[in-house]
């Protein structure tokens, strides 16, 4: 029995791309587009190729600007300062900066290494001699010093046991290299034999080089200066005023060198010492002198006077205390550097 044919043996007619139904996709043109990044290496490449010679100097600028962008961006231009910034800055600075030393503080610097400590030692045999004369003096007169003390008669030749402590303490400045130094009269009278001490600690033995009893000063020499030896600037006191900031420098009770401040309270002063005022070659009467009130003691007599840049302009001599005890109440006294000139024998300014 012949089976029947599945299929017609009708010629089928091929049809072409166009006959193909529009709803079936067509994925063949994506497959045959470039991607973008092939697209962009092969711009480069031809680009690339034609400017072949151009190309180092083209990568050069750009690696340049490269670095000048990434320099700016890490170290921006500053931006103009305002009056706020400045008046902050102004701010910080003084609230972080040790203040300047004052100009007393300065002062005492400068004059420090010329001033000394003047002691006066009496010999057994002046001793004596003196004693004599206060004791019968004493006993003539029959009155006592003010404050209820009697007059006591220095060190005799009995009395050995404190030889080595000086009879007198004051003080002095040095004022030429060769060893001149000025102090006051009543710091070495009463006694025959000196030492003074230098800044360094070192010691010497002084001579007597002039005196000048008007104004109670007095010039020593010492016998061996330190090779260092700064004499003091000394200036005239023409330019002074009250008020204007002083400075003494000197041993006052012994202890020192000690410094203290104030200001000038008035110049061309009297002043007579209540000890000495029937002294001859009149030593008790001081006058012209600067009259100030930095703190003085016994002790800082003959010491320096200086003004804010540290020049001498004047020996520090005398204390006013209206109780009649040697101590500072307020008020002292200087004599004038220029009346130190007879005293030196030469115009030390």
């Amino acid at each position: 029995m012949k089976r029947k044919s599945l299929y017609s043996r009708a010629g089928r007619q091929r049809g072409s791309a166009s006959d193909v139904p529009s709803q079936v996709p067509q994925f063949a043109h994506w497959e045959e587009t470039p991607r973008l990044g092939a697209q962009l290496w092969s711009w480069c490449k031809n680009f690339a190729a034609r400017h072949e010679r151009g190309l180092p100097a083209v990568a050069a600028a750009l690696a340049v600007l490269a670095l000048i962008g990434g320099w700016q961006l890490l170290h921006p231009s500053p931006r103009p300062l305002s009056q706020w910034d400045i008046d902050n800055a102004v701010k910080y600075t003084l609230s972080h900066t040790d203040p300047a030393p004052a100009d007393t503080t300065i002062a005492a610097a400068m004059v420090g290494p010329s001033v000394v400590r003047v002691e006066g030692f009496l010999s057994p045999e002046h001793a004596a001699e003196q004693a004599k004369a206060e004791a019968a003096a004493a006993k003539k007169d029959k009155k006592e010093k003010p404050g209820g003390q009697h007059v006591l008669p220095p060190r005799t030749p009995d009395d050995q046991k404190d030889k080595d402590k000086p009879d007198s303490i004051g003080s002095g400045v040095v004022i030429t290299a060769k060893g001149d130094i000025l102090t006051n009269l009543h710091v070495i009278r009463s006694t025959d034999r000196w030492v003074v001490t230098f800044w360094d600690g070192s010691k010497s033995e002084a001579q007597l080089v002039n005196i000048q009893p008007e104004n109670d000063l007095a010039v020593i020499r010492a016998k061996t200066a330190p090779d260092d030896l700064k004499p003091a600037t000394l200036a005239s006191t023409g330019g002074l005023n009250p008020g204007d900031p002083v400075v003494a420098v000197g041993f006052p009770f012994g202890l020192g060198p000690s410094v203290s401040a104030g200001v000038i309270a008035g110049l061309k002063r009297e002043f007579v010492d209540p000890d000495r005022k029937d002294g001859k070659d009149g030593e008790g009467h001081l006058s012209n002198l600067i009259q100030f009130d930095a703190a003085a003691n016994p002790g800082n007599s003959g010491g320096p006077l200086v003004n804010r840049d540290g020049e001498v302009v004047g020996i520090v001599t005398a204390i006013f205390n209206p109780t009649g005890q040697h101590v500072f109440a307020g008020m002292a006294f200087a004599v004038p550097i220029e009346n130190a000139a007879r005293a030196v024998g030469t115009n030390p300014l």
